[in-house]
């Protein structure tokens, strides 16, 4: 390619960066002939070499495009257009000292600052998975040791302290949003608060990789078999049986084939995945190499959001545990990659999320083909969330019914935090597992699976947690957010925030979601000033008719969602 740059040299950060990614610049001469194809199957490179910039530097020069695009044979228009894409990225000159405070459901039902309130240095940030701690901040100091902490329970007094250039204190052992923790009970928490996350001699000790050994002796056939037999779904939001998502993969000629563990978990109002990865890393790994073994899948790829800061250094460390080890890599046949997302909600549609680890925007891709047929680099691969892949482990080894979940319970509850439960138990008493409402509350409302989610009352507290019971009263259980609002909480705030976060993650690709998530959220916000509500809430159901039919992915497909069920079930704007 005829690459056209501006000219202008990285500076010596920048280019030490990239390089630490890419490699050195190899020496050239009239003679040498190298790039093309030889350049661009490096492409996959792209994400990790702008995270090292933007973490060096603090932002993304036009200097720094212009290296990677010589480094990758790609066009600076393309880098820019992927560099662009995310909100963790900067293309213009900032501090290296950064805050970024959630504005989010919870955090802003929850007491949190809002966008008008935010001091100067704090920029709004959408949830940060931190929602059992709301009000949440993440703070990030680029330079050659890089800082990056997330902090709970924040006060505008420690986020006008952090903008003075003070960091926030050591985050909170990761069980302590476990509430269960020593329920001898559990089977997916087991082992938080019971044995050290990074101890993999314990983990061992605790029947850690037997399920592995087992599935190596019953062989791919049956260890599918058994995980169709339990009936497990996807703990993601779609729930599509994982069995079915295997075997369409294993049976797939071309190859090689690969697995995608989803981690990328932006859901507001979700922080599960954060808790599993952080108190039984082990049983990730685990849980990812039967996977492998049974789908025929030799790499394995971990999509991990970039605001997971303890996450990403706990998996990390545990991954060169298990390499050190011998259970991971070289003779295993069995590998595993993490990738750090950076900063964009639609990467978690599991077709965007090829894009991303490939070094493209992450929009999503037109099915048919499925992922099963053509996924990462043109492959067959396997796409699952955390949760799922972590029931793995306990259906091998010890026959256990898929029929329990994770709940992340937020908002005005006693005890806060993420709830193991089985599926059959009431919204009533799932909201008693967490200790009740606050003293002083009175119940509203209560948001079921997130922004993509929907609105139960307080008429709804016996309903049955279950994927038919909760499709059956046109809710979901999506990816178990479960966000207890009182009497104190204004929902036309809430709608607006959910119609904003929308429109702020819509990757623009397809035009229902790109045109329907704007003028949605202008509906709404003519709705809360307005008397004269008749004409705009019928124009906000054509509207939100229009992107479920016409949308490319889920986003578009349930970015009315909540918002129709507060219309029609709880009265709002009535």
């Amino acid at each position: 390619m005829d690459l056209k740059t501006r000219g202008v040299p990285p500076t010596d950060h920048e280019r030490a960066a990239i390089d630490a990614v890419l490699g050195p610049q190899p020496e050239r001469n009239l003679h040498d002939v190298s790039g093309g194809h030889q350049l661009r199957d490096r492409r996959h490179l792209l994400l990790p070499a702008l995270h090292a910039v933007n973490d060096r530097v603090g932002w993304i020069s036009q200097a720094a495009i212009d290296y990677i695009a010589e480094r990758l044979d790609a066009s600076p228009a393309e880098i820019y257009g992927v560099a662009s894409f995310y909100a963790l990225f900067s293309l213009t000159e900032r501090p290296t000292h950064q805050i970024h405070v959630c504005i989010d459901l919870a955090c802003r039902s929850n007491g949190g600052l809002v966008e008008a309130d935010l001091p100067n240095g704090a920029h709004p940030s959408p949830c940060l998975g931190l929602c059992e701690r709301a009000p949440a901040a993440y703070v990030t100091t680029a330079g050659e040791t890089t800082l990056q902490v997330v902090a709970g329970h924040v006060t505008p007094v420690d986020i006008a302290r952090w903008a003075g250039g003070d960091t926030p204190d050591p985050e909170p052992e990761p069980a302590a949003a476990v509430r269960q923790a020593g329920d001898e009970s559990l089977v997916l928490l087991r082992r938080a608060g019971r044995i050290d996350p990074l101890d993999l001699d314990a983990y061992l000790a605790d029947r850690g990789f037997a399920a592995l050994e087992r599935a190596r002796q019953l062989g791919p056939q049956a260890t599918i078999a058994a995980i169709s037999g339990s009936g497990l779904t996807g703990r993601g939001g779609a729930g599509f049986p994982t069995g079915r998502k295997w075997d369409a993969v294993r049976t797939q000629p071309a190859t090689p084939h690969y697995l995608v563990a989803n981690a990328d978990e932006s859901e507001p109002g979700t922080f599960k995945d954060r808790v599993l990865i952080e108190t039984d890393p082990f049983g990730l790994i685990e849980s990812m190499c039967i996977a492998g073994h049974a789908t025929g899948c030799e790499i394995g790829y971990v999509y991990l959001r970039g605001e997971y800061p303890r996450p990403l250094a706990t998996l990390q460390q545990a991954l060169d545990t298990c390499r050190r080890r011998g259970l991971l890599g070289g003779d295993t046949g069995f590998e595993i990659t993490i990738v750090k997302g950076a900063g964009a909600y639609i990467c978690g549609e599991e077709t965007a999320i090829f894009n991303s680890i490939e070094g493209y925007r992450g929009e999503p891709r037109n099915k048919p083909p499925f992922p099963f047929q053509v996924g990462l680099f043109g492959q067959p691969t396997v796409v699952n969330n955390v949760e799922t892949l972590m029931n793995v482990p306990s259906i091998i080894l010890d026959g256990v019914q898929a029929n329990r979940r994770l709940f992340c319970l937020s908002g005005a509850v006693v005890k806060p935090g993420i709830y193991e439960a089985q599926l059959g138990l009431t919204l009533g008493e799932l909201i008693e597992l967490a200790g009740g409402l606050r003293a002083g509350s009175v119940l509203q409302a209560v948001l079921l699976g997130g922004a993509a989610g929907g609105f139960a009352g307080p008429g709804d507290l016996d309903l049955v947690l279950d994927l038919e019971s909760t499709r059956a009263a046109g809710l979901a259980l999506g990816s178990g957010v479960v966000m207890v609002h009182d009497q104190h909480v204004d929902l036309v705030d809430q709608l607006k925030r959910i119609a904003a976060f929308f429109r702020d993650e819509s990757c623009g690709q397809c035009v229902p979601c790109r045109v329907g998530t704007v003028r949605q959220e202008e509906a709404i916000d003519r709705l809360a000033s307005s008397s004269d509500r008749s004409v705009d809430l019928a124009l906000l159901s054509d509207i939100g008719q229009a992107m479920k039919d016409a949308s490319i992915c889920g986003l578009g497909q349930t970015a009315h969602s909540a918002i129709e069920t507060a219309i029609v079930r709880l009265g709002v704007f009535s």
